[in-house]
């Protein structure tokens, strides 16, 4: 009795061991047993489910297009500026210094920077921001291929935040430019850069407003707005159609926190155009000047003045012997016209000047004790990095 018990313990084990082993490895087997009514945990792959076949996907709805053909022409910008801490006047003595060495503090540090920048030239002009590479000791791109060089700068445009650098490298894939005059408030557009350093990105977003101005960023504005993601390292970088054209360089952010709110700021290709090629031919641009520091009309001073509009600028204060000055305009006047063009506002003021050629004669319009009078001024130069409001 004792063999025929134990005989039967031992078959239960085994068909208990061999029962696991199906149920574990061979889930179907074990579901075709009567009273196999548990549920067994199965292997994902036996689990019908539906994929795409291998043919390519529709790029409807989908800007892939568009960013290959502009992420080849976006680099990443690196900037180094060497600074040397101020040394202990005891340490230029040679007794000193042999016996105490160079002093922690006595080398030149290396400060990092980084944004981007758009090719637009197969000859190796590059547009950034001025922000981005001023005051850079060395100055050095990174393709989106992998390729790496020191770039010169050829030059700067800090009243437009633009500037020009230069690479000699071959076969550079350059950026077509759009026509901004087909652009409106609505468009998707597309911001390429280097954002936090990560690399390079593309973010989306629609032009939410064409010629913003008055916002204090830089002496001349006329900014395209967009909701695309730009964030620090975005300096520099393209804001494209759908096309993959360059609408703008994007240039500065509204924000409270560092980063992106949703409310960015572009330079359009019109002005980028103007400025590229006026740094490449003469090295700076050049502007007109006359001398003034000129003052928007409010409500309070169109009735103070007596005047019907609103539109115009005051001339609150002429330059001694300046252009103005020697054409016999005055503290007062009211600029009404810039060559029969209409003065608005501050800002357009300083764009008709601006346009100028110095050394040429213009035709300015003013208003003066409610009569109008004409005057002959000859254009000067503007001079450079003046960011006040000396017109």
């Amino acid at each position: 009795m004792r063999r025929l018990w134990l005989l039967f313990a031992q078959t239960v084990t085994i068909g208990l061991a061999f029962w696991f082993i199906v149920a574990t490895l061979k889930p179907q087997w074990a579901s075709g047993f009567v009273g196999a009514t548990r549920d067994v945990p199965v292997n994902i792959s036996s689990v019908p489910v539906q994929e795409s076949a291998a043919a390519p996907s529709s790029s409807q709805g989908s800007y892939r297009e568009a960013s290959r053909r502009a992420m080849p022409a976006v680099v990443n910008i690196y900037t180094t500026k060497e600074a040397r801490q101020p040394k202990n006047p005891f340490m230029e003595d040679p007794f000193f210094r042999k016996f105490f060495g160079e002093r922690p503090g006595e080398q030149e540090e290396k400060q990092f920077s980084l944004g981007s920048g758009v090719i637009v030239s197969p000859q190796g002009y590059i547009l950034t921001n001025n922000h981005v590479v001023e005051a850079a000791d060395e100055i050095e791109i990174a393709l989106a291929d992998g390729r790496k060089a020191v770039a010169k700068l050829v030059g700067t445009d800090p009243e437009t935040d633009l500037a020009v650098i230069k690479v000699d490298l071959k076969d550079l894939p350059a950026i077509t430019l759009a026509q901004i005059d087909q652009a409106k408030v609505g468009d998707v557009v597309l911001a390429i850069g280097n954002p936090f350093g990560v690399g390079q990105t593309v973010t989306m977003g629609i032009v939410s407003a064409l010629g913003r101005n008055h916002l204090g960023i830089n002496t001349f504005e006329n900014f395209i707005q967009t909701d695309a993601a730009i964030n620090p390292g975005n300096s520099g970088g393209a804001l494209v159609d759908t096309n993959g054209n360059l609408l703008g360089i994007n240039t500065a952010i509204y924000s409270r926190s560092g980063g992106s709110l949703g409310i960015g700021f572009a330079i359009p290709v019109t002005t980028v155009k103007t400025v590229m090629e006026s740094i490449i031919n003469t090295g700076q641009v050049v502007r007109g000047w006359i001398g003034v520091e000129p003052q928007d009309i409010t409500p309070e001073l169109a009735d103070s003045f007596g005047l019907k509009k609103n539109s115009g600028t005051i001339i609150a204060g002429v330059l001694k012997d300046g252009p103005a000055d020697r054409a016999g305009m005055r503290p007062g006047d009211i600029l009404l016209k810039v060559e029969d063009k209409p003065v608005s506002d501050t800002t357009e003021m300083l764009n008709l000047i601006a346009q100028l050629k110095p050394g040429n004669k213009a035709k300015m319009t003013v208003l003066r004790k409610n009569e109008e009078a004409a005057l002959d001024v000859t254009v000067g130069t503007r001079p450079k990095i003046r960011r006040d409001t000396v017109e």
